[in-house]
């Protein structure tokens, strides 16, 4: 059997430090069943779904509990840097999604957990989403955690993303399940598990994600960004202001997906400017 994607991004070290997917709008439609490679383009949907789908400013994202029956489920979020808003509408069919209209949802107070568990996209995402799907349910209620098509970065399985805060996890332990619910419930991210925050672009990743290593900040809110001109980037942080200088650099060549040739990778290597 050949290597799969996600071993092979582990074997070479790759750094799941920015490597988020960068969108600041999700919409997750609950769509029970198969879903094809492509989840909105390769499963059955009504032509006018379709197109209200392709008109949303941002990211889709299907969704899916294997114990739910009945309804269908639409959460729109929105990422911001100090917060976030999620809301949710239950509908009698996908067929009223056109005329769905999410601010008048109710607003959720509790975070929101996908994993990806898109085996039709990536092998990876299945045999190792599963399992952490399985671990997370008891930590989370029903209407917190879901199944999810294609994260972005199928070599990083298993990914978890919380919304509203934008944060995305990769090569997520079962056995961590109860610990990643614990810190990202209280507003704490599990830095090692860290490939970043949606709401940012992947050179202020990597700036982040080094601040965050030099303070010990773990706080979701901790930072913000305040300046990101060229490869400077400067957040706040509760130690003070710190700027990091970010470099595009090649990486490892990796395949995208199991099955795939290896493919160039980027790394973004972010240093501290000296403040003297």
């Amino acid at each position: 059997m050949s290597t799969t994607c996600s071993a092979a991004s582990r074997a070479a070290a790759e750094p799941l430090a920015a490597t988020a997917t960068e969108a600041v709008r999700w919409l997750l439609l609950e769509v029970r069943g198969p879903w094809g490679r492509d989840a909105i383009a390769d499963t059955p949907l009504p032509a006018d779904v379709r197109t209200a789908l392709a008109a949303f400013d941002g990211r889709v994202v299907l969704v899916r509990r294997p114990d739910r029956r009945g309804g269908v489920t639409l959460i729109g979020a929105t990422v911001a840097e100090q917060g976030g808003k999620a809301t949710v509408l239950e509908l009698e069919s996908v067929d009223e999604l056109p005329e769905a209209d999410l601010e008048h949802g109710v607003p959720l107070a509790e975070p929101v957990f996908l994993v990806c568990t898109h085996g039709r996209r990536d092998a990876c995402c299945a045999r190792l989403g599963r399992p952490l799907y399985d671990a997370l349910a008891p930590q989370l209620s029903q209407r917190q955690l879901w199944q999810s098509s294609h994260l972005g970065g199928h070599r990083f399985a298993p990914n978890v993303l919380v919304l509203p805060a934008g944060v995305l996890l990769g090569r997520v332990p079962p056995e961590r399940a109860a610990e990643v619910v614990e810190l990202l419930a209280g507003g704490r991210i599990p830095l090692d598990l860290y490939r970043g925050r949606t709401v940012h672009a992947p050179s202020a990743q990597a700036a982040e994600i080094l601040v965050r290593t030099v303070t010990g900040c773990d706080a979701v809110a901790g930072l913000q960004l305040l300046a990101h001109e060229g490869d400077r980037v400067t957040f706040s942080t509760p130690a003070g202001e710190l700027t990091a200088r970010v470099e595009r650099r090649p990486g490892p060549s990796l395949p995208a997906s199991c099955g795939g040739d290896p493919e160039p990778t980027v790394r973004w290597v972010a240093s501290l400017e000296s403040s003297a």
